[in-house]
C-alpha cells in the first residue's frame, strides 16, 4: 500500500512570532513561526491581517530573530531549528519568496539538548548573533558587511560552559561598544555530584553577561551576579543615547533592572486579587516599543494580563521602574509592537489577534513601583489589582486557530453535498466545537427581495474609466428592471434601457455606450442618450450572446451567428460577418481582447452535438473554424480566462501570459483547457466534477485580477493564488446567475440572484481551504462522539485547577458588589459602560478574555454537554459534582434492549499528577437518553480501581480499559456486572476498537494488541501485538487486519497482521489460543508488520477515514495539536506511485529545504519513512523557476503542464 500524504489545511497555532521590516519600504510585516512552517504577515490598510507568503521548512522551527545591519533599510531573519545549522534569510519581495543567504552547520540534526537552536539573540545593532542550547553549547557568530554590500558572517566562537542549564539570552544594547550578550544560566555541577539532593535544592541561578572582542575575535565571560531562583525571562533595554543600557530580568512575582556595575531595581509585579496565594506570577512573553525619545516594554503574564514597564533613568542610572496594568488579552505565545501602532498577539491558545492602541497607558492605573517596594515578616508586600475591559488596545482583526485540535470526527449531519469535518479546540475558556466546511467563507453585505423570480443580473459601469458601477441590471421573464447604485440602490427608469422585455446581455460597449442584447434585437444606448436599434430579421429570435466591450457576437435560433464590431470612432457596432452552423448553438463567448490589440481573435461556439469549436474573429479568416474539441456533454456555459504574464510578484511564481477555455458541461463538469494564444489549438485538458447542475460560468475580479465563478449546485470560485490555481467552493447556498460588483462600499463584490432574491457579497480570506463556523464550549474538551441518527454530539470537557461555573458567578457577583461599594465604585460603573459600547457587546469580564480564576491545582471541574450542531444549541448540560473529571466517552446497545442507546462516560476522581499520580476513585457511568436523545438521565454509576480512558461497544456489552486491565462489562439494575477481564497489557489502555469478534487494543507506551474474546470459554486473550514501542496519541481501525497509529513524535503508522497468520487464526478452532498460552518473551505469539511510516512532525491526536468529495475515494485524515489537517490518499495505480517518487526524489535534489534539514531525514526522524510520498514537498513544484521546473520535467519525460495536471488532479481527490 503506498500513501500521498498532503497538508489540506496548515497549521494555525503560532509558536514564535517577530517583527520588522523585511520586504524594505516604509511597511512593517511579521513573520511567524507554525510548527515546520514559516509564514510572512501584514497588517493591510483596513487592518486586515494578510498572509503574504508561507512555507514549509520540513523541519522544527524553534526560534526566530530579526537583525538589520547599521543603516541598512530592510531586516533579515534569522531562523533556530532542527537541523543543527544556522539559517540566515532574507525576504525577496519581487519574487515573493525567502532567499537562503547563509547556511552554517555547527552540530547534528534533531532537538537535542546541548545542539544549539534553541535560543536565538542578535545584538541590537546587528553586528552578531548568539545561538544556545539548553545546556553547555553557545555559539557566537561575527555578521559583516563585504565590499559589494552583501552580508556575510564569520566562523563559530564558542562561549560554551558545561552543566550549565540556560533558562534564557537577550542581546545586550551597548551602543557601538563591543557587544555583550546576556543570559540566565543554572550550574548544576554539584548537584551531580551530591546523592543527597541538598546541593540540587541550593543551586542558585546567575545572570552572565559575555562579551564579544571584535578586535580579538573571541567571546569572554564578563561578568556574573546571583539572581532570583523564579527568572525565567530577559529584555533587552535600550542603551547608547536611547536608554540606560542592560537587563530586565523577569522572574517570579518580580521584574529586576540588571546592568554591570548597577545596584539592582526590582518592583513587585501586581497580581489578581482572586489569585490563590499560593500560586505565583511568571511573564510568559513580552514586546518592546522605542522612539527617539522614550521606550516602554509590554510584559504579559501567564493569566493574559498586560503591564507596561517604564524605567526613570538619568547620568546616575535607572532610579525607579514602574509597573503600572495596562489591559488584559489572551496569552500569548509572543507578542508584536508594530511602529505603525499595532500590537500583534499570537496566541497560545486560540484565535491570534491584531490590536490596535488607542492609548498607551498614561492615565492612571494599578501600579507598583520599585520606590515603593516594602519588605515584611512574610516577604515583599503585594500590590493587587482587578482586570478590567480593554482601555488602551482595541481588536482590529483576528486569524482563526485551531490549535490545539483535541478530537475530531467527520459527518454529513447537515445533509450538505459534502461532510463537515467537526473538531474540539482550544483550552479552558477559549475551547470551542468547531465545524469546519470545506470552502471559502463569504460575508453578505445585502439582501433585498425583488418583485419576481429574476432569471439574470448584471452591472454595468457608464464609463470605462469609472472606478464603480453604475447599475444593476436584472431581468425577468417578460421585464428587464434596472437599478441606479448610489448612495443607496434604487430603480430608475431614464436610463435607455427597453424594460418590457427580458434581457440577455447588458454591457459596456466602446468606451462609454452601453449595450443591451433582448430576444428581438439590439439596443446601442450612446453617452448623450442618443439610441440605436438593431432588430432580428423575419420572426427569428436571438438567443445566445457573447461579447468583450469591443466585439460582439450574437446566435439566432436554428443556429445563425452575427459578429458585431464597434467602428473605429467608438460610437457604433458595424455588422462584419455571418456564418451558419449545422445547429443550434448552445452557448458562446469571446475572449478578452489583448492589450493593444482592437480586437480579439478568439470566439468559442458549444453546440448540442457535445462539440466545442473555436472561430477565428479575424478580418483575414474571418469565421473559420481552427479547432474543434469534443466533450462528454453538452456546453451549456462557456468561458475565457484570461492569465496576464508574472515574474515572481505577488502570487511568487513565473507563468507565461495563458488564455484559458472553462465549459461547464451539462452533466455538472467544469471542463478546462488551454487555448494556444497563435494559432487557436485546444490543449491540456482538464475536467472535474462540480455538482448536481450544469455549472454557469461568470468572470469576476478577485484582488484585482480576473478570476471565475461556476454555479453548480454549489457557487465555485476559480482564481491565481501564489501561483496556484485553485478551483474552491464557496460556503453559500445555490446561486442562479451572477457579475462582479463594486461600489464606494464595497470595491470587490458579487451580486447574485438565487430564487426571488437580489445578494450582494464579498468573498473573504482568498487560499484558505476551510470555513468555520465555532460554537464555545465551557471547559477544556477531551473527546465527543456522535448519534448520527438524531443528529446530535456528546462532548466531555474538564479543566484542572479551576472553579465550576456556579463558583464562579457567585464570586463575580461578590466581586461587583464589593467593588460597588468600595472605594472605586465609579470606575466599575464607568468601566461597565466601555463594556456596554464595545463592538462586540461582550460581558466586561468575559471568561474567554480574562481566563478562569485559578484554584487549587487539585480540583477538577467538568461537564457532560449534549449539542445540536445545527442549531448551534446546547440541549443538556451536566456539569459532575465532586471534583470527578470526564476522561471516556461512548454510545452503548446493551443486550436487553429496555432503553435503547445508553451513553457510558468514564471519570475520575481528585486525580493529581504531581508529586505522584494517585486518584480517589474512577468511575463508568451510564446515561440514558430522553426528549429524543436531546437531554441525559443518570442511570447508574459503578466504582472501578482506575481511570478508564477508553470505552467501546462490543457485542451487546462494554469493554472497558482501566489502567492495564481490559475489562467486558454487562448492565446490571444497580452497576454494571464484570463478565471477563485480561489483566496482561503492559501500561494503560488508551484505545479500544473492535470488528466482528476482533478487539484493537492501543496500550499508551506499547501500540497496539490485537485481541479475541472466547464466548463458549468466557475468556479475553491476546494473539498478536507490535514489536515497536509506541506511544499512542491517535488510532483508527482500517480493515480486518489493518490499524493505523500516531504516536507521540510526530509520526504516523500503519499496522497490519499477515495475512497467512490472519486465516489461520481464523480458521484454528482454539482461535491461536494454544499458541497464546506458550507466548513469546512475555509478548503474544505473533506479531504485526509495520506496512507504512511517515513523520508528520506534529503530534498527530485523531485520525478518521473518510471521503471529502462526493463521489471521491476515501483517504485517511489526520489533525495535530498545531491545528493542522492532513490527508492520506492511498495510490490506486503503480505509475502514479513510480510518477510521484521519482518527483519527489528530483525536488530533494533540485530544492531542499529552507532551514537545511535534508527532507528524507526529517520525514524518517524516528523510523525510516515507508511507502508514503510527500505531497507537501511535490506541491513546491509551480513555485520553482521555470527552468529547474523544465529540467525536471525533461527527466521525467513530462511537460512541466502534464506535472501540474498530475499535482491538480490527485489534489482534486482528495479535497
Amino acid at each position: 500500500m503506498y500513501l500521498y500524504n498532503l497538508t489540506i489545511q496548515q497549521a494555525t497555532g503560532i509558536v514564535s512570532a517577530i517583527n520588522g521590516n523585511f520586504s524594505g519600504g516604509k511597511g512593517q510585516e511579521i513573520v511567524v513561526a507554525r510548527g515546520k512552517i514559516l509564514s510572512l504577515l501584514r497588517p493591510d490598510d483596513l487592518g486586515k491581517l494578510q498572509t503574504l507568503h508561507s512555507v514549509d521548512i520540513f523541519g522544527c522551527i524553534r526560534s526566530l530573530a530579526q537583525f538589520r545591519l547599521t543603516g541598512a533599510q530592510k531586516d533579515y531573519i534569522v531562523v533556530g531549528s532542527d537541523s543543527g545549522r544556522i539559517v540566515i534569510l532574507e525576504y525577496n519581495k519581487e519574487k515573493n519568496v525567502f532567499d537562503k543567504v547563509h547556511q552554517e552547520t555547527f552540530g547534528k540534526s534533531g532537538c537535542r539538548r546541548i545542539v544549539p537552536g534553541q535560543y536565538l539573540a542578535t545584538d541590537p545593532k546587528g553586528r552578531a548573533v548568539m545561538i544556545g542550547a539548553c545546556e553547555k553549547q553557545k555559539l557566537v557568530y561575527v555578521l559583516n558587511r563585504d565590499t559589494a554590500a552583501r552580508l556575510t558572517i564569520s566562523s563559530p566562537l564558542e562561549a560554551h560552559k558545561s552543566h550549565t542549564i540556560v533558562y534564557s539570552i537577550c542581546g545586550v544594547d551597548c551602543g557601538f561598544d563591543n557587544p555583550i550578550f546576556a543570559a540566565i544560566e543554572l550550574d548544576y555541577s554539584e548537584a551531580d555530584q551530591d546523592s543527597t539532593g541538598h546541593a540540587a535544592a541550593e543551586a542558585q541561578k546567575h545572570l552572565t553577561f559575555y562579551e564579544l572582542d571584535l578586535g580579538l575575535n573571541h567571546v569572554s565571560r564578563k561578568w556574573s551576579e546571583q539572581v532570583d531562583n523564579g527568572s525565567n525571562m530577559l529584555v533587552t533595554v535600550p542603551g547608547g543615547a536611547d536608554g540606560p543600557s542592560g537587563v530586565l530580568v523577569c522572574a517570579e512575582n518580580f521584574v529586576i533592572y540588571k546592568n554591570q556595575g548597577h545596584p539592582e531595581v526590582r518592583a513587585v509585579i501586581p497580581r489578581r486579587a482572586d489569585l490563590p496565594a499560593e500560586r505565583g506570577v511568571l511573564i510568559v512573553s513580552a514586546a518592546t516599543h522605542k522612539q527617539k525619545s522614550m521606550f516602554f516594554f509590554l510584559l504579559q503574564t501567564e493569566y493574559g494580563d498586560i503591564f507596561k514597564v517604564t524605567l526613570e533613568h538619568g547620568n546616575d542610572g535607572v532610579t525607579e521602574l514602574k509597573i503600572k496594568y495596562f489591559d488584559t488579552i489572551p496569552v500569548t505565545a509572543s507578542m508584536c509592537v508594530l511602529k505603525t501602532g499595532f500590537l500583534f498577539a499570537a496566541s497560545e491558545f486560540g484565535n491570534h489577534a491584531l490590536y490596535q492602541f488607542q492609548a498607551i497607558g498614561d492615565e492612571p492605573d494599578v501600579e507598583s513601583s520599585s520606590s515603593t517596594l516594602m519588605e515584611t515578616e512574610e516577604g515583599f508586600q503585594p500590590v493587587f489589582f482587578q482586570p478590567r475591559g480593554l482601555k488602551n488596545l482595541v481588536r482590529i482583526d483576528q486569524a482563526e486557530s485551531l490549535m490545539p485540535i483535541m478530537d475530531m470526527k467527520i459527518a454529513n449531519l447537515f445533509e450538505e453535498e459534502t461532510p463537515q469535518i467537526y473538531s474540539l479546540c482550544g483550552r479552558g475558556p477559549r475551547s470551542s466545537l468547531r465545524i469546519l466546511r470545506p470552502g471559502l467563507a463569504i460575508s453578505e453585505m445585502a439582501v433585498s427581495q425583488l418583485p419576481g423570480v429574476p432569471s439574470a443580473v448584471w452591472t454595468v459601469k457608464k464609463n470605462i474609466n469609472d472606478a464603480f458601477d453604475a447599475y444593476i441590471v436584472v431581468s425577468f421573464a417578460n421585464a428587464t428592471l434596472v437599478l441606479s447604485i448610489g448612495e443607496t440602490v434604487e430603480e430608475v427608469s431614464d436610463s435607455g434601457f427597453l424594460d418590457t422585455t427580458p434581457s440577455l446581455a447588458v454591457s459596456l460597449i466602446g468606451d462609454d455606450s452601453l449595450m443591451q442584447v433582448h430576444p428581438n434585437g439590439i439596443r446601442h444606448i450612446r453617452e448623450d442618450g442618443r439610441i440605436n436599434e438593431w432588430r432580428t430579421p423575419g420572426k427569428r429570435t436571438i438567443v445566445k450572446v457573447g461579447s468583450n466591450g469591443l466585439q460582439v457576437v450574437i446566435a439566432l435560433s436554428g443556429g445563425e451567428l452575427i459578429y458585431f464590431e464597434v467602428d473605429m470612432t467608438g460610437q457604433s457596432l458595424m455588422e462584419v460577418e455571418k456564418h451558419e452552423m449545422s445547429g443550434d448553438v448552445a452557448c458562446l463567448d469571446i475572449a478578452p481582447v489583448p492589450e493593444g490589440r482592437q480586437r480579439s481573435r478568439f470566439l468559442a461556439v458549444g453546440s448540442y452535438d457535445n462539440t466545442i469549436r473555436i472561430l477565428s474573429l479575424d478580418p483575414d479568416d474571418c469565421m473559420q473554424i481552427l479547432s474543434v474539441q469534443s466533450v462528454s456533454s453538452p456546453p451549456e456555459s462557456l468561458l475565457f480566462l484570461e492569465v496576464k504574464a508574472s515574474f515572481g510578484g505577488e502570487d511568487g511564481a513565473d507563468h507565461p501570459a495563458n488564455l484559458f477555455l472553462n465549459a461547464g458541461l451539462q452533466n455538472g463538469v467544469l471542463f478546462r483547457t488551454v487555448v494556444d494564444m497563435v494559432t487557436g489549438q485546444l490543449s491540456d485538458s482538464r475536467s472535474r466534477f462540480l455538482g448536481l447542475r450544469a455549472p454557469k460560468l461568470f468572470s469576476i475580479k478577485v484582488r484585482g485580477r480576473p478570476a471565475m465563478l461556476c454555479l453548480s449546485s454549489r457557487p465555485w470560485l476559480g482564481y491565481i493564488h501564489q501561483g496556484h490555481f485553485l478551483l474552491t467552493p464557496l460556503s453559500y447556498e445555490t446561486l442562479e446567475f451572477a457579475a462582479s460588483f463594486s461600489s464606494d462600499q464595497c470595491a470587490e463584490g458579487v451580486v447574485a440572484v438565487a430564487g426571488d432574491a437580489l445578494r450582494v457579497f464579498t468573498i473573504e480570506r482568498l487560499g484558505e481551504t476551510f470555513n468555520e463556523t465555532a460554537i464555545p464550549l465551557r471547559y477544556t474538551p477531551r473527546r465527543f462522539v456522535l448519534q448520527p441518527k438524531r443528529k446530535l454530539l456528546v462532548i466531555i470537557e474538564s479543566d484542572q485547577g479551576s472553579y465550576s461555573a456556579e463558583e464562579r458567578e457567585a464570586a463575580r457577583k461578590e466581586c461587583l458588589e464589593a467593588a460597588g461599594v468600595g472605594e472605586n465604585g465609579s470606575a466599575n460603573v464607568d468601566q461597565m459602560e466601555n463594556g456596554g459600547d464595545d463592538e462586540d457587546k461582550e460581558d466586561p469580564l468575559s471568561d474567554e478574555h480574562y481566563g478562569y480564576p485559578k484554584a487549587e491545582s487539585n480540583k477538577w471541574v467538568s461537564c457532560i454537554r449534549v449539542l445540536d450542531p445545527r442549531t448551534a444549541a446546547t440541549t443538556c448540560l451536566l456539569e459532575l459534582q465532586d471534583n470527578e473529571a470526564a476522561f471516556s466517552v461512548c454510545t452503548v446497545n446493551f443486550h436487553d434492549k429496555e432503553y435503547g442507546t445508553l451513553l457510558a462516560v468514564g471519570t475520575a476522581k481528585g486525580l493529581q499528577f504531581w508529586p505522584k499520580r494517585n486518584l480517589v476513585a474512577g468511575f463508568i457511568h451510564i446515561y440514558r437518553f430522553l426528549e429524543d436523545g436531546r437531554s441525559l438521565e443518570l442511570l447508574h454509576k459503578t466504582q472501578v480501581e482506575g481511570v478508564p480512558l477508553a470505552l467501546c461497544q462490543y457485542q451487546g456489552r462494554l469493554l472497558a480499559g482501566i489502567g492495564s486491565v481490559l475489562r467486558l462489562y454487562d448492565l446490571g439494575k444497580k452497576r454494571l456486572l464484570r463478565k471477563c477481564e485480561n489483566k496482561l497489557f503492559p501500561k494503560t489502555i488508551v484505545s479500544i476498537h473492535t470488528y466482528r469478534d476482533r478487539i484493537y487494543v492501543g496500550d499508551i507506551q506499547e501500540s497496539f494488541h490485537f485481541c479475541k474474546y472466547r464466548r463458549d470459554e468466557n475468556q479475553l486473550y491476546i494473539f498478536a501485538d507490535d514489536v515497536v514501542p509506541r506511544w499512542l496519541t491517535a488510532s483508527y481501525h482500517i480493515d480486518f487486519d489493518t490499524m493505523a497509529g500516531a504516536d507521540k513524535f510526530g509520526n504516523v503508522y500503519f499496522v497490519r497482521l499477515p495475512q497467512d497468520v490472519s486465516d489461520e487464526i481464523e480458521e484454528d478452532p482454539t482461535g491461536g489460543k494454544i499458541k497464546w498460552e506458550q507466548g513469546r518473551l512475555n509478548g503474544a505469539p505473533n506479531k504485526v508488520e509495520e506496512i507504512v511510516q511517515f513523520h508528520v512532525g506534529d503530534v498527530v491526536t485523531c485520525l478518521q477515514k473518510a471521503s471529502l468529495i462526493p463521489g471521491g475515494g476515501e483517504s485517511v485524515l489526520y489533525a495535530t495539536v498545531m491545528g493542522s489537517l492532513g490527508a492520506l490518499l492511498p495510490f490506486t495505480s503503480r505509475d502514479d506511485v513510480d510518477f510521484f517518487s521519482h518527483l519527489e526524489m528530483h525536488m530533494r535534489q533540485e530544492h531542499p529545504p529552507l532551514c537545511g534539514r535534508d527532507h528524507m531525514a526529517f520525514r524518517s526522524a524516528y523510523f525510516p519513512v515507508k511507502d508514503v510520498i510527500d505531497g507537501d514537498l511535490c506541491e513546491q513544484f509551480p513555485t520553482l523557476p521555470l527552468d529547474l521546473q523544465r529540467k525536471i520535467a525533461d527527466e521525467l519525460d513530462r511537460t512541466p503542464g502534464e506535472i501540474l495536471k498530475k499535482l491538480e488532479e490527485i489534489r482534486n481527490k482528495i479535497i
